[in-house]
């Protein structure tokens, strides 16, 4: 076995991996920081104060301590001229001008600007006598499964496999190319599919450190919670990199060189970056997209693993997601495998 050509192939792909401190900073150490800095930016923390300016005049210092009495509003006096200004710079939400009717002077297209424009008048109206008909009271979502941050762990995952499934497979296969390193490999005995598998197993055999670190630095940094079964995960993210792996392959089928290589890449992989849910939910794109977006490999991948770290779906349960990640592994391997060239 340890001298067939397979063993060999995976064997050299791996010492071809070892000796690129590029590759190992971008698999290992890249994620890392990326979910570090996004998991810090995001993290859990009491609502901003929203600033409100009040132009002075008659009836302004009422409204500014009406506004600075209520949780979450920070009001200040201020000129006309100043608050045009102070609006347009985004340093504060709102400008209430005194007056009948109170006139309430924001941009809409802001949504912090809108929500301020809401807060000072139920302030408002409280302060000047208006009853509430209905009691209420809040109740704030903070259970694990439910934070930014446990959203984005299991898309930086799916990137995670999509990018060096594709980039070190891609990349490497164009670089012999170029280099008449497979030219060399024509002379021999080996078979074609010997060869691509070779480069499919030999980025599995770094599958569970890459994913792995993340999950327990996620773990132990953001307490990211994994209900579902070891099984499961491990399952969608090694059908994650074989799918990713294929797709590399077919891309760097006949590329011979860089520059073709990598734009063939980014054209692929920018829609999935884009709309496969790995920074926010697919839900926000039309309606008339998702059924491009939903048969997007990386979307399924992303929620097969968000559904079994979240949810704890079991593999039944992630059966449509898994199997649309395998259709596009098998169709791609299989395209790669008939439009493969060694020069």
């Amino acid at each position: 076995m340890f001298q067939s050509a397979l063993f060999q192939l995976v064997l050299v792909k791996l010492r071809g991996f070892l000796r690129e401190p590029e590759a190992v900073f971008w698999i290992f150490v890249f994620p890392l920081l990326l979910a570090l800095a996004l998991g810090v930016a995001f993290r859990a923390k009491a609502p901003d104060v929203l600033p409100i300016g009040v132009e002075r005049g008659p009836g302004a210092d009422w409204i500014v301590q009406a506004i600075s009495a209520t949780p979450g509003l920070e009001a200040r006096p201020i000129d006309g001229d100043q608050a045009a200004a102070d609006l347009r710079a985004g340093r504060i939400a709102l400008v209430v001008v005194a007056g009948e009717p109170w006139v309430y002077w924001y941009d809409p297209s802001r949504p912090d600007a809108r929500l301020a424009a809401l807060a000072v008048d139920d302030a408002l109206q409280r302060a000047a006598g208006r009853g509430d008909v209905h009691a209420i009271s809040t109740r704030e979502m903070t259970d694990k499964g439910s934070r930014y941050i446990d959203f984005l762990i299991p898309g930086l995952l799916g990137m995670n496999l999509m990018g060096t499934g594709m980039w070190g497979i891609g990349f490497y296969l164009v670089q012999a190319r170029a280099g008449r390193l497979l030219r060399r490999f024509v002379a021999t005995p080996m078979r074609r599919s010997d060869f691509l598998l070779a480069q499919i197993l030999g980025r599995l055999l770094f599958l569970f450190i890459e994913v792995g670190v993340l999950v327990v630095f996620a773990r132990v940094v953001f307490d990211v919670p994994l209900r579902g079964s070891i099984f499961a995960f491990v399952v969608a993210s090694l059908l994650g990199a074989v799918t990713f792996a294929g797709l590399g392959l077919l891309v760097a089928s006949r590329s011979r060189t860089i520059e073709g290589v990598a734009g063939l890449m980014n054209f692929v992989m920018m829609p999935m970056w884009i709309g496969s849910g790995t920074f926010f939910s697919v839900s926000r794109f039309p309606e008339a997209v998702q059924p491009v977006l939903q048969a997007l490999p990386l979307t399924a991948v992303n929620d097969a693993l968000r559904a079994v770290m979240l949810e704890g779906a079991s593999l039944a349960q992630i059966s449509g997601e898994l199997g649309i990640a395998g259709v596009w592994a098998i169709v791609s391997f299989a395209l790669a495998l008939k439009l493969f060239r060694w020069t």
